[in-house]
């Protein structure tokens, strides 16, 4: 157990060391709501396509995709299942409409790869790496379509467009999710981007991770102290991340058999923390992503606890 917390901790330690530059450079007048500004929309528009192309063809090709797509069904059915729980949740509780999508995103999606990809590597090995990354893709599919939705819904309280209204298809069909639907032709037709091609993407889309924890640290520059305080919606999602998510994971394994390692790698990955990208889409869509900012830190912290435990139970 004390391997497992310490190994937990050490994935975190970047986060947070990033969003500590973030804050000081804030406190120092160095960076300001301008920069936070325009680095949502370089993030939006240019980096995360260029990540979600680049991951994709770097980590899968044709015969990898296709051979792992029957263990897609235990990540699809758990995420949709506790995205409709988010819903009721958010209405029992009385959450903004201003953070309400905010809440339902950071209740149902994961950091499937910044936390999740090095704490797996070192809990379950290499063997761990494709199942990492399959459950990568229904997290990021889910994450850029309903999560995507529900947060653009927080920025306009307005909003009364149906599901499939065409105001509607356009906000789902963000510059991310084009990018990673373009990634998943392309593997599926086997197309091969010159080196110069290659490396402009992955440079592009490196810069998404530092760049979006740095501007959680500009915003948390800009919470009043009374606010940082562990209430209700951040202990709700707490355990909705850290406890609902991977006994849900649990539960479906038990009829939807998996490889040993592929089930124990699913579970670990459904209990990861907030997406960091979620701040900067609330950010992006005009929602309230100083919540956003505080939950990713708070459940980021959680998931140092929650870890242990659950690889406790899981052996």
């Amino acid at each position: 157990m004390l391997h497992t917390l310490l190994t937990a901790s050490e994935s975190i330690v970047p986060i947070i060391v990033m969003i500590a530059v973030g804050f000081f450079m804030a406190r120092k007048g160095w960076i300001n709501e301008t920069f936070g500004n325009a680095s949502s929309k370089f993030l939006l528009n240019i980096a995360l396509p260029c990540y979600m192309i680049w991951n994709l063809m770097d980590n899968f090709d044709r015969g990898k995709l296709l051979a792992l797509v029957g263990g897609l069904l235990v990540p699809v059915i758990t995420k949709v299942v506790t995205y409709f729980l988010s819903i009721p949740v958010s209405n029992l509780m009385k959450i903004p409409r201003s953070r309400k999508g905010v809440f339902r995103s950071i209740f149902f999606c994961s950091n499937t790869i910044f936390v999740g990809l090095p704490i797996n590597l070192e809990l379950f090995g290499t063997e761990s790496v494709p199942y990492v990354l399959l459950y990568y893709i229904v997290n990021t599919l889910l994450f850029w379509t309903l999560g995507n939705y529900e947060i653009s819904c927080d920025g306009e309280a307005s909003l009364k467009a149906p599901l499939f209204s065409k105001a509607t298809v356009k906000k789902v069909f963000s510059p991310a999710l084009i990018g990673f639907l373009l990634g998943i032709v392309f593997i599926l037709l086997q197309v091969k981007f010159p080196q110069p091609v290659t490396d402009s993407l992955r440079y592009l889309g490196n810069t998404t991770t530092p760049l979006a924890l740095i501007f959680i640290g500009l915003t948390l520059t800009t919470i009043p102290l009374r606010q940082l305080k562990l209430d209700r919606e951040l202990i709700v999602l707490i355990l909705a991340r850290s406890v609902l998510s991977p006994l849900l994971v649990a539960a479906t394994l038990q009829f939807i058999p998996l490889p040993k390692l592929m089930g124990e790698v699913f579970i670990i990955q459904s209990a990861m923390p907030a997406m960091t990208n979620t701040s900067i889409v609330a950010k992006g869509y005009g929602a309230d992503y100083k919540f956003a900012s505080v939950a990713t830190v708070v459940t980021t912290l959680a998931c140092v606890i929650a870890i242990p435990i659950i690889m406790c139970f899981i052996h």
